[in-house]
């Protein structure tokens, strides 16, 4: 009898499933044991949907900064910090399984589908002003902007608390799951939306 491959030891891959129809082919839940690909499929931006979404979000917590043009949070001090963010993740996805009772990877997958933005807005140089169009946002983008933000959330929540790490990743993901608006990521992805329709 053939044994299943379960991500951590513990948790199934094979019974989450994405809802929105959009995101399928860009949320990888490919059945893995560590989530760790060593930069398999870093040479081209297209490969990485080839990368399961637990890697993806793992390897967005290794680099805490990039918000906004200015880097106010820096990344220097997570650089290489591997086994912390993986025993992290791992003690969240108990703290999740613990508060919901249900697959934390669905948790997860579920969080990132709530927290992707449709629209965005784009600006072009109009003669002399610049302009602002709303624009449809691409899947894989989607992917990229939910995680990002995910991760702000959570290290947002993180500095200078006495909270554990693995607890603000738990109640970031379970907010954004549960379409809170507490949650750094959906808050984020309704001031978005709302800019981009003001500027239909």
């Amino acid at each position: 009898m053939d044994k299943k491959i379960l991500l951590f030891n513990k948790w199934d891959l094979s019974e989450v499933k994405v809802e929105d129809v959009g995101l399928k082919r860009y949320i990888n839940l490919d059945p893995v044991i560590v989530p760790r690909t060593h930069g398999r499929y870093s040479t081209l931006s297209l490969n990485k949907r080839k990368m399961n979404i637990v890697e993806r979000f793992m390897n967005k917590l290794m680099v805490p900064g990039h918000r906004g043009k200015k880097h106010k949070l820096t990344s220097g001090r997570c650089c290489g910090n591997y086994a912390t963010i993986y025993k992290a993740t791992k003690k969240a996805f108990d703290i999740i399984y613990e508060k919901t009772k249900k697959n934390p990877v669905q948790v997860l997958v579920k969080a990132i589908e709530n927290s992707a933005v449709l629209e965005e807005i784009a600006a072009y140089r109009l003669g002399g002003i610049i302009a602002r169009r709303a624009v449809i946002t691409s899947p894989q983008r989607r992917v990229d902007v939910a995680l990002r933000h995910l991760t702000q959330g959570i290290y947002k929540e993180n500095f200078k608390s006495k909270k554990k790490f693995e607890e603000s990743i738990a109640e970031e993901i379970i907010a954004a799951y549960n379409n809170d608006k507490k949650s750094f990521a959906i808050s984020e992805r309704m001031r978005i939306e709302k800019e981009a329709e003001g500027a239909r």
